[in-house]
């Protein structure tokens, strides 16, 4: 079984991955009506109401995004956990229809925390499968099969046996993804009887499908053949066609194995028919990719050519089909321009100098358009360059080509750091360990920018960021200090959220104050760094920290002392620096 078609596979899967019976019942004209009375001010509840239903039933991603954050904001108003809960379980079906993973999570996070506050148990069962999915995408099979077996539990108690049945189904689909076809073929059995007992033939034929490729991975083609064609002929019945054509490219694989290319060309070519039929450009590009490769094996080297070049031809075209059509016509208008120049020389030197005027003008033209596209790109280059520098060093370097360093008598430094995330990122994919990296340091990102400090750097898991810098002098401390509990508060919510995953960190934090350099190292990957025993003081404090507290040294003490309840720690060894005061900051 080609890799290929396995991931397209698990794409049409995609389509019940997420609260099915929402997704069954979103309806777009519904939606249309109800932003018309929403607009029109036909409420009498502040439109929550209205909010919360164009949420579910709007199927574009970037309305349903739109809708789901004003109902999160004006439900904030006056804490209503209800319309909370359904807002952000929007939010989070929008940015996962998107492709966000980061932020579908931090979104269903929130929307599970207020499930839970609800006592919503159907709720929370339909997150935790949401939230297994979006793992599931992430490729984070382990964490992802942890919350798939909590929300089947939660749902089998409910008896909502459609979520039941989709958990299993998606649950296999991932086990599928990692190469467990026992597990497989286990969770998809259960879920095809579940959905032929509730008459519901899609999801059956989804199931039934999956196992057919199951089998064929298994080289049971026997098998593989009776579950396809059981899939293939319901889907036709409820013409949903893109699963058809990748199944169909899966019994070309059969046949192919068997050396039996008259029927593998035979699904190849109907696999093709169909997608041209129903206009699937990805499919099309897929069953010619197919048909190359048949043609190829069997030595017709010339068809297998051609159906190679229409499977470039619409991959091509599904990303690139505007850029395409912009070079093409450029050439087009420089060629014609070209032969026009060449006649009107020919017929007389008399028009020489309205050439040249008619050249100064597409010169000048040309200029105009360089200069505004210049002008983007600087716009953009100025949004990055403030992205790594803070504002007012963005504009020293701009104006000087260099940054003077600066001493600043007085900064909070603050440090943070996961605890065993080393043995965790071990067992993890690089995009899932960017993934879940990510969606802490975005959070904290947030968090900072609100309470008006500077982030410095991150290494590895370790994030560094300051307050004190650049025009942000006044109780420096004090904010330093409530950004940190509001990062420990998050890290222990995710914690809460992801008991039985290894997501579920603990983190150390560690806090400074006194005086520190800082400036603009390099002139290539240049970055905005700070310097001083400042600094060091602050990383020893968060290695002698512990799991979810806040540790600060007897300088940040003396500045927060009035505002926190400090407990005092003694002197502490602290290596290369002998003995130190420290202090743990309860919350009042």
């Amino acid at each position: 079984m080609h890799i290929s078609s396995l991931k397209k596979a698990r794409l049409f899967m995609a389509f019940f991955h997420l609260f099915p019976v929402f997704i069954f019942s979103q309806n777009q004209k519904l939606a249309d009506s109800l932003i018309i009375l929403y607009e029109n001010e036909s409420y009498n509840d502040g439109g929550l109401a209205l909010l919360k239903n164009i949420a579910e039933e709007e199927t574009d991603p970037e309305r349903q995004l739109k809708f789901s954050e004003l109902l999160i904001k004006k439900a904030s108003k006056d804490s209503l956990f209800g319309f909370l809960h359904s807002g952000f379980l929007q939010k989070g079906n929008a940015m996962q229809a998107k492709g966000n993973n980061a932020l579908a999570l931090e979104s269903y996070f929130k929307s599970l925390d207020y499930a839970y506050r609800l006592k919503h148990e159907a709720g929370i069962g339909g997150l935790l499968l949401s939230i297994a999915g979006t793992y599931s995408a992430m490729k984070n099979s382990k964490v992802a099969q942890g919350y798939y077996n909590k929300s089947i539990k939660i749902l089998r108690k409910l008896n909502d046996s459609v979520n039941v049945a989709t958990a299993l189904l998606n649950a296999g689909d991932d086990y599928f993804s990692v190469g467990k076809l026992d597990s497989t073929i286990l969770y998809t059995t259960e879920s095809v009887l579940i959905f032929n007992k509730l008459n519901m033939p899609i999801g059956e034929a989804y199931g039934l499908g999956n196992l057919g490729m199951v089998y064929a991975e298994q080289g049971k083609d026997v098998l593989a053949e009776n579950f396809i064609y059981r899939a293939i002929e319901i889907l036709e019945i409820n013409k949903d066609y893109y699963p058809i054509s990748v199944y169909l490219n899966f019994m070309a694989d059969i046949y192919l194995r068997k050396k039996d290319f008259p029927s593998a060309l035979k699904y190849g070519h109907r696999a093709l028919s169909l997608a041209e039929q129903y206009q699937l450009k990805e499919q099309i590009s897929e069953a010619n990719l197919k048909l190359s490769e048949l043609y190829e094996i069997i030595g017709n080297l010339e068809i297998s050519y051609r159906h190679y070049k229409e499977h470039i031809a619409y991959r091509d075209s599904v990303i690139n089909l505007q850029k395409v059509q912009q070079i093409g016509n450029m050439r087009t208008d420089y060629e014609v321009s070209q032969k026009q120049v060449e006649v009107v020389l020919l017929e007389t030197q008399k028009r020489n100098q309205l050439i040249i005027l008619g050249f100064i003008g597409i010169l000048l033209l040309a200029s105009l358009w360089f200069y505004r596209i210049i002008s983007k790109e600087k716009i953009k280059s100025e949004k990055l360059l403030l992205n790594i520098l803070p504002a007012d060093t963005a504009k020293e370097l701009k104006l000087n080509g260099k940054v003077k360093a600066r001493k600043y008598n007085a900064v909070t430094v603050m440090f943070t750091d996961f605890k065993g995330f080393t043995s965790f990122s071990e067992n993890l994919s690089p995009e899932a360990l960017v993934e879940t990296v990510d969606f802490y340091f975005s959070k904290f990102d947030t968090i900072i920018e609100k309470h008006g400090l500077e982030k410095i750097k991150t290494i590895g898991d370790a994030y560094m960021c300051a307050g004190g810098l650049h025009h942000n002098e006044d109780n420096h401390a004090k904010s330093t200090v409530e950004a940190a509990f509001e990062i420990a508060a998050f890290v222990e919510q995710t914690k809460n959220d992801t008991a039985s995953s290894e997501l579920a960190f603990d983190i150390r934090i560690g806090i400074n104050t006194g005086p520190v350099v800082a400036g603009v190292v390099g002139t290539k990957k240049f970055a905005y760094d700070i310097w001083g025993d400042t600094v060091n003081v602050a990383a020893r404090m968060e290695t002698m920290s512990e799991a979810g507290r806040i540790n600060i040294s007897e300088n940040t003490y003396k500045l927060v002392k009035e505002e926190y309840d400090c407990e005092p720690r003694g002197e502490i060894q602290v290596k290369n620096r002998g003995m130190m005061k420290m202090y743990f900051v309860n919350a009042l």
